[in-house]
This record gives C-alpha cells, sequence and structure tokens, in this order.
C-alpha cells in the first residue's frame, strides 16, 4: 500500500513509524513544508498514561523521548501572593524540537521517504497514493481546500495568547494568575529541559487591548511579560520563537474522510492548551489510524474504522478542552475568591480532578479546602467547626429564615402518577422516603395551576381544597418525620400541554382526550402538536390570578419554599426564549419585554407569600440551540429575577425546542449555575447529570453552586444522603429513631469501608514516572 502523508509533525510522523515498523514493504513518504530542523513553540507535555501508550507502540522512540524528558509530579498555583501546591500528577516534558527530531531518526531508521521545504500543492505528486493522510497542521490547508466536504467548524476563542519560552528552572506544572493595572493575565509554565521552560501567556481581549499588546512588537510584548512576571522570573529572560499574539481556534470537522484522504492531528481536531493535550491527541491519532488498518488492510474500511471508533475519545477530550478554557476565558470571575478556593477551582474546572480524587492525593490541601469552605459558613452566623469541619455537602445553608441541614435537593421530577391532580399514596412514598433519606431540601414536582396547566393527565395540581389537603398530608409526613424542607414548584405547561405519559410517549400530544393549551405564541412544539392559543392580556391576568391561588394554598399546606417554574419550554419560559416568542407587543421582542410577564407572576405571587419564606426560580440558562437563549442573557434573566425578590435560582437548561443540541457529559449544566451565581451574584442550585457525592463536593467546593440537585439518584436510592453522610464521618445527620439501628451500622462499616478501598487506590495506583526517577536516584550505584 502506498501511502503518502502531507505533514511531518508529531502525528505524521509517528504514523509513518507505526506503519513501516508493522508492514516493512510499505512505500511511505511524507511532505513537510518547512525544513528538516525547523519548529516553532518550546516544549510538549504528555501524562504518564500517554508515555505508556507510546511505550507500548513503539520502544525505541519512547526510550529515546524518555531519555530526553523532564519530569514532575506537582502542580504549583499562584494567586493572590499565595502557593498551592498539589502532588500526584505524573507529567513530563520534552522540546518539541527534539521530539520531532527523535522521530524524524526514527522514521527514516525503518525506511521512510521524507520530504522536507516542499510546499505540496500540487496533488498530482501523490495522485498515484492508495492513502492519504492529512496531517498538516491546525492551519490545514487540504482540510480548506475540501471544506465543503470535510465541513470544518472553528471557534475562534476570544482569549489572546503568545507561547514562549524562558530559561528559568520549573519543579512544578505552574499557574500563575497576576493582577496588573490593566487587568489580569495568566501563565502555563513547565520545564521541558535543563534550563528551557515554556511559558504560555493568556489573557482577555480587553485586558490585552488596554496594556497596548495589539501595537507592540515580539520583544516588546516579552519585555512586558518579564516585567509583569519579574518577581517569578527572578531575572530570567523570557524568550521568543515566533511568538505571536493570537487566538485559539477550537477545531472540529463533520467528516474526517475523503476517499482516501482522512484528517490527523490538528487537521482534524484541537484541543486548548490548558489541559496540554494538543500533541497526545495527534499522535493517539496516528496509533488509532493505524490499528485501524491492522483490522482492515482495505483503506475504505480501515478509514471507516479509524473515524466511528476514534471520534468519541477525541470528542471527550475537546469537551474536557472546552470547559478548561472557559474556565480560564473567565477568570475574572473568580479573582475575589479566597485563594484556596481558587486554587481547588483550578484543579477541578475540567471535570476530571475531583474532590475525592485529590483527597487522596493531597489531603492537607483537601483538608484546607474543607476549612476555607466551614469558615466561610460560619461567617454566615453558623455554628459550625473550622478545625473539624465536615465536607461542604453537610454544610448548612439559608434561605430568608428557611435553614437547609446540608446542601442535597432532591430534583423536582414528575412522577405522571396523580388522579385529577391530586398527589396520593405513591407520592407520599416518594416524598416522605427521600426527606428520611436526609436530603437537605425536597422539591415537588412541576404542580400546575389549573387543570388546563397540565402537562398531562398525570400531573399533580394545586387548584382545589382537595389537592391542597393532599398535600398538606405529605407536607406534614416530612416535617414530623425529618429535618428535609420542602418546596413547592409551580408551574404552567404552555405549549407542551395535553400529552401522554412520559413512559407512553414524552411530550407527543394526545390522541383523545386533549383540552385547548397556549402559549407566548402559536408554535407547536411538534410540527403534529396541537397549536397552541397566544395568550391574550385577559389570559395573562386569569393565569396570574391562578399563579397566586396555588401559592396561598401552598402557605396554607405548610410548604416552606416556593418555585416558579419559567424553563423547560413551559408557559413561562416560553415567553422568555426568542425561539417560543414571536410577539409584536410589549411581551415580546427585547429580552426585557421577554421578561414582563414572567416577573409579574412572580411579583404577585411574592406579595402574597410570606415575607420570611424563601422563593426560588427555575430558568432554562440556554436554549442549546442556535437564535435562543445564551448563557449571557441568562445573567440578565436571573438579576432581573434578583432585584424582584428571589432568593435562589435554580439552572438548568434546554428542552425548549425540538431542535436543540444539549452537549451532555457529567455536571453538564454546572457551568451555567458557575455562571449565573459568580456575575449575577445571586445563590443558586445547579442540577443535571450529578451522580454522585463526590462531584456534589467538587461543585460547592469550587464555588459553581449553593445547593446540588440530584434526580435519577434519588429515584434509585432514597437514603442517597444518608449513605453519603456515613461515608464522610457527617454524624449530625437527622435520623428517624425507627431507623437509627440502621444509620449506627451504616456508619461503623463506612469507616472500615471507606479506609478498605482508600488503601487499595493508593496500592493500586502504579507510581509516576518523576517519583521513579526519584526513587533511582536516591539507591546507592551498584558495586562493580
Amino acid at each position: 500500500m502506498k501511502t503518502a502523508i502531507i505533514g511531518g509533525g508529531p502525528a505524521g510522523l509517528y504514523l509513518a513509524i507505526l506503519l513501516k515498523k508493522q508492514w516493512p514493504d510499505t512505500d511511505i513518504t511524507v511532505y513537510e513544508r518547512n525544513r528538516a530542523d525547523d519548529t516553532f513553540g518550546f516544549g510538549v507535555v504528555f501524562s504518564d498514561a500517554t508515555l505508556d501508550n507510546f511505550e507500548k507502540y513503539d520502544l525505541p522512540s519512547y526510550q529515546r523521548i524518555t531519555r530526553e524528558f523532564a519530569y514532575w509530579d506537582d502542580i504549583a498555583i499562584h494567586f493572590k501572593g499565595t502557593e498551592h501546591r498539589i502532588g500526584g500528577n505524573g507529567f513530563c516534558g520534552c522540546s518539541r524540537r527534539t521530539l520531532l527530531l527523535i522521530l524524524r531518526d526514527r522514521a527514516e531508521e525503518l525506511g521512510v521517504d521524507l520530504h522536507y521545504e516542499v510546499d505540496v500543492d500540487d496533488e498530482s505528486l501523490f495522485a498515484d497514493a492508495d492513502l492519504v493522510v492529512v496531517a498538516d497542521g491546525i492551519n490545514s490547508r487540504f482540510r480548506e481546500r475540501y471544506a465543503e466536504h470535510f465541513q470544518p467548524e472553528v471557534d475562534l476563542r476570544p482569549n489572546k495568547f503568545a507561547w514562549m519560552g524562558s530559561t528559568r528552572p520549573l519543579d512544578a506544572f505552574t499557574f500563575i494568575f497576576q493582577e496588573t493595572e490593566w487587568g489580569p493575565f495568566i501563565a502555563h509554565a513547565y520545564q521541558y529541559e535543563a534550563g528551557r521552560s515554556t511559558w504560555v501567556f493568556e489573557t482577555d481581549p480587553e485586558t490585552f487591548e488596554r496594556a497596548g499588546l495589539d501595537r507592540k512588537s515580539e520583544a516588546e510584548s516579552a519585555a512586558l511579560m518579564e516585567e509583569i512576571f519579574g518577581w517569578f522570573l527572578q531575572g530570567h529572560k523570557v524568550l521568543t520563537n515566533r511568538s505571536i499574539w493570537r487566538n485559539f481556534p477550537m477545531i472540529r470537522n463533520k467528516r474526517w474522510v475523503l476517499g482516501n484522504k482522512v484528517l490527523l492531528g490538528d487537521a482534524k481536531a484541537s484541543a486548548h492548551f490548558s489541559i496540554g493535550s494538543g500533541t497526545k491527541l495527534a499522535m493517539e491519532d496516528a496509533i488509532a489510524l493505524y490499528e485501524a488498518l491492522r483490522k482492515d488492510r482495505s483503506v475504505a474500511g480501515a478509514l471507516a474504522i479509524y473515524e466511528t471508533g476514534r471520534r468519541e475519545e477525541v470528542e471527550k477530550t475537546q469537551h474536557a478542552a472546552d470547559v478548561s478554557l472557559v474556565w480560564f476565558e473567565h477568570v475574572a470571575r473568580f479573582w475575589d475568591f479566597d485563594p484556596v478556593q481558587f486554587a481547588f477551582g483550578v484543579m477541578t474546572r475540567a471535570k476530571a480532578i475531583t474532590y475525592d480524587n485529590l483527597r487522596l492525593r493531597a489531603p492537607d490541601f483537601v483538608a484546607d479546602v474543607d476549612r476555607t469552605f466551614a469558615r466561610q459558613v460560619r461567617e454566615r452566623g453558623f455554628d459550625v467547626s473550622v478545625d473539624k469541619p465536615t465536607v461542604p455537602m453537610f454544610q448548612p445553608f439559608r434561605l430568608r429564615d428557611m435553614t437547609v441541614a446540608n446542601r442535597v435537593v432532591v430534583s423536582p421530577m414528575d412522577m405522571y402518577s396523580a388522579k385529577d391532580g391530586v398527589p396520593g399514596d405513591w407520592h407520599l412514598v416518594h416524598y416522605g422516603a427521600r426527606a428520611t433519606g436526609g436530603a437537605g431540601l425536597v422539591f415537588t414536582e412541576m404542580t400546575c395551576v389549573s387543570p388546563e396547566a397540565r402537562i398531562t393527565l398525570g400531573c399533580t395540581g394545586m387548584w382545589n381544597d382537595e389537592q391542597e389537603a393532599a398535600w398538606k398530608r405529605i407536607v406534614d409526613f416530612v416535617h414530623a418525620n425529618s429535618a428535609t424542607r420542602i418546596c413547592l414548584q409551580l408551574g404552567h405547561s404552555g405549549r407542551k400541554g395535553a400529552t401522554k405519559l412520559m413512559w407512553e410517549g414524552i411530550d407527543r400530544p394526545l390522541e383523545e382526550g386533549a383540552w385547548d393549551i397556549c402559549s407566548a405564541s402559536p408554535i407547536p412544539y411538534f410540527p403534529d402538536s396541537q397549536v397552541p392559543r397566544e395568550l391574550t392580556r385577559a389570559d395573562m391576568d386569569v393565569i396570574k390570578r391562578q399563579f397566586v391561588e396555588a401559592a396561598k394554598r401552598g402557605e396554607r399546606a405548610g410548604f416552606d419554599m416556593l418555585e416558579l417554574h419559567c424553563a423547560h419550554g413551559y408557559l413561562l419560559a416560553s415567553f422568555l426564549s426568542p425561539l417560543t416568542n414571536r410577539r409584536s407587543d410589549e411581551y415580546g421582542g427585547s429580552i426585557e419585554n421577554r421578561l414582563r410577564f414572567p416577573l409579574e407572576v412572580f411579583d404577585a405571587m411574592r406579595e402574597v407569600w410570606p415575607a420570611h419564606k424563601p422563593m426560588s426560580v427555575r430558568i432554562s440558562a440556554t436554549d442549546w440551540a442556535e437564535g435562543g437563549l445564551t448563557g449571557e442573557e441568562s445573567i440578565e434573566i436571573a438579576r432581573a429575577f434578583a432585584e424582584h425578590g428571589v432568593d435562589l435560582v435554580d439552572v438548568s437548561t434546554g428542552q425548549t425546542v425540538r431542535e436543540a443540541r444539549p452537549i451532555y457529559g457529567r455536571m453538564f449544566q454546572t457551568p451555567f449555575s458557575d455562571q449565573i451565581r459568580n456575575e449575577a451574584h445571586v445563590s443558586t442550585m445547579c442540577v443535571g447529570n450529578i451522580t454522585t457525592a463526590d462531584q456534589v463536593n467538587t461543585i460547592l467546593a469550587a464555588g459553581r453552586a449553593d445547593l446540588v440537585a440530584l434526580g435519577r439518584p434519588h429515584l434509585v436510592d432514597p437514603f442517597f444522603t444518608m449513605k453519603a453522610a456515613a461515608w464522610y464521618g457527617a454524624q449530625d445527620i437527622h435520623c428517624p429513631p425507627q431507623y437509627l439501628a440502621g444509620k449506627d451500622q451504616i456508619f461503623r462499616n463506612s469507616v472500615r469501608d471507606r479506609q478498605d478501598l482508600e488503601d487499595l487506590k493508593i496500592k493500586a495506583k502504579p507510581k509516576t514516572r518523576a517519583e521513579l526517577k526519584m526513587e533511582a536516584a536516591e539507591k546507592p550505584l551498584a558495586a562493580e
């Protein structure tokens, strides 16, 4: 098989090595536009796990690479005069030029035909190739030539960065966050060989402009960085190598394969430098393509295997990079954080590292995190221990006069099991079990304010005396048998009403027995859904009165808190989103107009709801659809509700329109809660694929939410919170007397179980190369 590889970077060279090693007779030619010893940038970084992969696939190049590497275990975070060091990370750095020379030498040794200073515009050079690998980098000309087919998406990120170097030696992967007269600057720095370290400088576009960097030469930019970070550089110079300030392009391609052509490395997908995975991603692409060719020697078959099999891993890495880069883009959001909490946020920004993970590797640091969190709780008037604090999820929280004993919330989850809107025995057991299970706060499912406001025939309501009495029975049970607070969520289905039960076809219209539905505008949810009636002013007045009457009933039933549902495409959400609000009157158009009716309803409810009791609002912070609500607009929405007296914003996303394309993943909605909490400066509750107590602690400790709601975990485990309390030793959690013997047992067992698990994890974790190198250096030399 004749193979042409366009691009002599790490991806192209490593693929050539693997192919030639496996099939020595294969004709492989690499075309590179630069000279053989040219390189731009300074060092590259790999994890121990990535090096393990290299060792498996080509031992000679691995051995040469590892001889040249600088190893370190620690991440050091410098912020506001503090340094926090977290160990056990297992990283290594190498000169990019050295890496390329090693790969070039290995390729030549195997007989790969390398052509440098060749500008491959003429495809006739490889017209007879069976396989053409496009590995010509982030600015790939071949990708752009066939853009109509590959369909690249380039997201040019707003922050400015420049890749520089220094002679300053470093013993850790170092983050430095520096305040200046112009705004914040960030340095991402690591050593890659003796006397050389990589320094990536980053700042937001406003700071960049105020500092005049758009008018400075390369040398002048380096001089300014020396001045800003001079206290740390300690007299060492900042070095340049085509160190131009630019914006990072996040690149994705809808297709990777065109006939016998295939994209590889940065030409296919880029990953932001803040997670240090760009070169790793490129070389692992080469491994994946090599493995695909081993499975199927036909080009078409192998490329199909490569594209389908590799895409998920690439997208996971890119998602982690996306989350990480957004954290750095909005670092000003966290600038007022306590330095310990700030450092914890740096470590957990991409979700790969969590509270429990850090507690194993850096127990002293996490103990500082716990003390910092407890100190903040104490400053809010709670008598909690700072010296021996409980973990964040079991710290109390107050909204007006309502105190919750812990930060765990049972998310509002529709049961679709009411009869004529009346909650029955199912609901009593459902809410009662989760309250006795120890959650700090339980939300009801969306409870509808009229028969016409229901989503389905199984939805609960709060429009008559029978429903009120049934809810009071549930509330009284919760108060009599637990320390849990209970919140009534009120809503109106709008255009998503008169639909089937979830398990019969979620959001699908009823085939018979439907009622008239309404919305901000007459837009059906599905093309075959009922067309909703556009609300008139008179209709709005009726619905507002229904919400008010339901709020009054909620107070008589004894609820501790009230939430207004303005999310998920239901009636009030349909006013907020420009995708569902096409009105031309004072309730449509600008965000101020679209907020008008939801705020009217909230104000009317707040007026009749007792002043000492809190109210929250649930919003969809983004519609996940072009032209819909964005995270930035959701800040305006949150601020508006806060000005009208809301105490908590319950941050969800999407479900507004059928064409929405959410980006799912662990804790996938938490960044929106983070944004609203720390920019709108209002308390938030996050929700969305949060499944473990570890994640709850991670979110809270990083300051991304004040309360954490879990849905599905509570469906199968009402005692989720009690079990977590036993795991973390939070003895003060309330338990009904009938269950105390069980509580005592699980608390005793959890001490041993946790220690056993942690011991197992520590023993199973392989030593990092930095640890092995240190041990080897400490051993005496064997006698000759």
